[in-house]
């Protein structure tokens, strides 16, 4: 069996949905590590109850590799589990539980072989970056990543390790959360001149913002690398009224936008700031007091990556596979990369498994993970 299942096991057993505290999980990581000699730094989320790992192993005066994964994992809640989620069960050449998949498996492969890199005369650093909340739009790592850039040695480049079944992944999308506040004016529905129907305004934009999706998946840009090849818009959340007989003073409304990297999500909110501002003078001459205001509480940068950068080249000769790959779904990668550190994905698991009721991770691909953690070491001994 592979070296990590222990450590594995060890992980899931730590409930870190988002929702909760991670402290426990990273106060054992540090202390494994610290162990081992390596110097620890942490940052903390403004309640101290969930908290950053950075960890390095070997010269700190010479740029190193990071290898960075999360920490959280999503909600069981109202999932038909076969077994208990946070207790690791092994079956059918798999292993099975909440975070197996996304993406605990990476972590504990990174911890696992942490000792060999503590014996090894390394030529540069290892750096393991385990954050908090990236379910939830990459929150925690923001404050690592601050943290790191601003040591007097940056990180030489950055590995993380989601699930990518091992494709080295060059490039995926970004990710723009958006709520809007319709504020109108309530009143009878009788006498609706004298109102301002908020949840009316609210369909007006989000209409447009369904023209503006139509619009985009005919005309592009394209990028025939991800599925599906444009930026994608999507309307998830609304809540508006009181009373079919009332006209509604308030409607909220939340949205996303989920864009190829080269694709400026500040160009489409621009648009619907626009189409707003159109809306608002027929608001304003029944009541001064209605509006409409945007909170954009949320914005993940894509990722880009050279086919041609060092992070690709290495990560394609640790992994043995020549070819590259761009995927929808976003990561910290591209916040790393912003940060000036050239950044690519790849680690163990499929992201079909991810999220999911009986999420798992096959034995065979914690091998490959193990491998290419392996190899990467192998790279930095001083020959």
């Amino acid at each position: 069996m592979p070296t990590s299942i222990d450590m594995i096991e060890r992980l899931i057993s730590f409930d870190t949905t988002s929702y909760k505290a991670n402290i426990q999980l990273i106060q054992f990581a540090a202390d494994f590590l610290s162990g081992l000699g390596a110097d620890i730094r942490l940052t903390y989320d403004d309640n101290q109850e969930k908290a950053n790992l950075f960890a390095t192993i070997g010269p700190s005066d010479i740029p190193g590799i990071v290898l960075s994964g999360h920490t959280d994992v999503v909600p069981v809640d109202g999932q038909d589990w076969s077994s208990d989620p946070f207790r690791l069960s092994r079956r059918d050449h798999a292993l099975y539980g909440r975070g197996t998949a996304d993406m605990k498996s990476f972590i504990a492969i990174c911890l696992a072989l942490a000792p060999e890199f503590s014996a090894a005369p390394l030529s540069m650093p290892i750096h393991f970056a385990f954050s908090y909340d990236e379910e939830i739009g990459c929150i925690g790592v923001r404050r690592l990543i601050q943290d790191v850039t601003s040591l007097p040695v940056k990180p030489r480049l950055c590995i993380v390790g989601e699930p990518t079944e091992m494709r080295v992944i060059v490039g995926h999308k970004g990710k723009k959360n958006v709520r809007c506040h319709v504020h109108g004016k309530e009143c009878h529905s009788a006498l609706n001149h004298q109102g301002v129907n908020a949840v009316e305004i609210a369909a007006e934009m989000v209409t447009f913002l369904r023209h503006m999706q139509k619009h985009i998946r005919e005309n592009g840009p394209f990028d025939h690398g991800y599925q599906p090849p444009y930026t994608t818009i999507h309307t998830g959340l609304i809540q508006g009224g009181t009373a079919l007989n009332i006209v509604p003073a308030h409607c909220s409304f939340e949205f996303e936008f989920r864009n190829l990297p080269q694709h400026d999500p500040e160009d489409l909110m621009a648009q619907l700031r626009g189409f707003a501002q159109d809306l608002v003078p027929e608001m304003l001459a029944v009541d001064g007091a209605t509006g409409i205001m945007f909170d954009e509480y949320n914005t993940t940068a894509g990722l880009l990556t050279d086919d041609d950068d060092e992070a690709a080249v290495l990560a394609r000769q640790l992994s043995g596979n020549n070819a590259t790959a761009k995927v929808s779904f976003t990561t910290e990668a591209g916040l790393f990369n912003k940060a000036g550190i050239p950044t690519v994905v790849c680690g163990p698991g499929s992201i079909a498994q991810a999220h999911k009721p009986d999420e798992f991770i096959t034995v065979e691909q914690v091998k490959q993970g193990e491998a290419f953690v392996r190899r990467l070491l192998g790279r930095m001994v001083r020959s």
